[in-house]
């Protein structure tokens, strides 16, 4: 049986509120203090509203994904690769999930809150405390099930590699969750969100950063490969394979 916490957050209405209120603070640290560059959003008007998954690496534990919710909800109000006025948070695209460490997620109020916009909380289920160590063994099941019924409704925004360090491994469950629900899979590469805000990305480090959001063209994927890999294609799509770390 779900919890409270998981049925307040199915409120469409619970959901445009916090979008309202993290929007609107996060909003000039994105597109004034900072500058955000966007770019493909123009593919994401044609998309289904459900079975969509966005793979994307990973820099801060939040202003990643808010970023993504405000540029999905500038889209919907005719917005390309920009967000300008921010009144979209008025009436904002909700038919969206994001993936998160469950650790992460209860780790402040804040945290808590921002759940409510749509958090998948999963269990972390790779051992090691140092990333060299890290012994990668996808998601659990029970997290599997809950993202199968996001991409059953929804857009999913997910971080492959799980954390947070630049060009760590991707996590097999990714594949796993593709394999399975057959969706359409866009890339996003971001950059200088590392620079700008500090890891949680709640907390500004540096004015001025080139805030830079590139969505690629859907993937062709071979739903019935291994799922090493598809896991292997995606980290080059985000480009966080090794062959990016050389550069």
């Amino acid at each position: 049986m779900s919890s409270f916490s998981e049925r307040l957050r199915n409120f469409k209405l619970v959901r445009k509120i916090v979008y309202f209120i993290v929007g609107s603070l996060s909003y000039p640290g994105l597109n004034i203090i900072n500058k955000l560059k966007i770019s493909g959003t123009e593919q994401l008007k044609t998309l289904p509203k459900q079975n969509v998954l966005f793979v994307s690496n990973h820099q801060t534990y939040f202003a990643d994904v808010i970023t993504f919710l405000q540029i999905f909800c500038a889209v919907k109000w005719g917005k390309v690769d920009r967000l300008g006025v921010p009144y979209y948070l008025l009436n904002p695209f909700t038919r969206v999930n994001y993936v998160a460490a469950e650790t992460t997620m209860k780790g402040s109020w804040i945290s808590r809150l921002f759940l409510l916009a749509g958090g998948l909380t999963v269990k972390r289920t790779w051992a090691g405390e140092a990333a060299k160590n890290e012994v990668r063994k996808g998601l659990d099941p029970s997290d599997t099930r809950k993202i199968n019924r996001a991409l059953d409704e929804n857009w999913v925004i997910t971080f492959p590699q799980g954390t947070t360090t630049p060009y760590a491994p991707g996590r097999k469950g990714t594949a796993l969750i593709i394999k399975q629900n057959k969706p359409i899979v866009i890339p996003v590469v971001i950059s200088g969100f590392n620079k700008a805000f500090n890891k949680q990305g709640l907390k500004l480090r540096k004015k001025g950063v080139t805030l830079t959001v590139t969505f690629k063209e859907p993937l062709v994927i071979n739903y019935e490969d291994t799922t090493e890999n598809i896991t292997a294609q995606l980290m080059d799509a985000i480009e966080q394979s090794k062959r990016f770390a050389e550069f």
